[in-house]
């Protein structure tokens, strides 16, 4: 398994937890705190987990974490010892995905931000103001080949999903187009 976190220590932490969090829920007590072990290993998971060569290059890979963390805080209560006892794979398959929805998002403002530079050139609305408080055209040079390219990308993406999506009678519906032409 992973020699970072030591996954039968982390089970018995969790199974602790839980039977503090259910003594207090009995005695009316306010739910105790996640313990700071739980959070160091969810911590390392993340910290390992964007070493990973799909994960490594990306910019943004502290807000991944902070993502990953977030987001097995928000599930930790969902973790039931009686289904799995495996907390490793549960919160690594959490942070993974959110890593997966972090480049989505940061994918998202890249192609927002090219698509507003594009449109502005378009229109020739790039304007500096100046030192002189003038307002001039800016002229500014793009890789207008690789911007291209990454809007096609992300834009078929997109049209892939809507694909996906469609369920139930509009299939059929699609499907019976298809079978009527040929």
């Amino acid at each position: 398994m992973a020699n970072y976190v030591d996954n039968k220590q982390l089970y018995a932490t969790i199974l602790d937890y839980k039977a503090n969090v259910k003594q207090a829920k009995e005695d009316g007590a306010d739910k105790p705190q996640i313990p700071n072990y739980v959070g160091e290993c969810i911590l390392l998971i993340a910290q390992r987990l964007a070493t990973k060569p799909n994960f490594i290059n990306y910019s943004y890979r502290d807000e991944m974490i902070s993502d990953g963390i977030e987001n097995c805080i928000s599930y930790f209560d969902n973790f039931d010892p009686a289904k799995s006892d495996n907390p490793f794979a549960y919160f690594t398959q959490i942070i993974y995905y959110a890593f997966l929805r972090r480049i989505q998002k940061e994918k998202k403002q890249v192609y927002i931000k090219h698509k507003t530079s594009e449109h502005s050139m378009l229109f020739n609305e790039l304007v500096q103001q100046g030192e002189d408080g003038e307002f001039n055209v800016n002229a500014m040079e793009f890789d207008t080949e690789n911007i291209s390219d990454f809007i096609k990308a992300f834009e078929e993406g997109i049209d892939r999903k809507k694909i996906k999506r469609k369920k139930g009678i509009e299939l059929f519906i699609e499907e019976d187009a298809t079978f009527s032409s040929e």
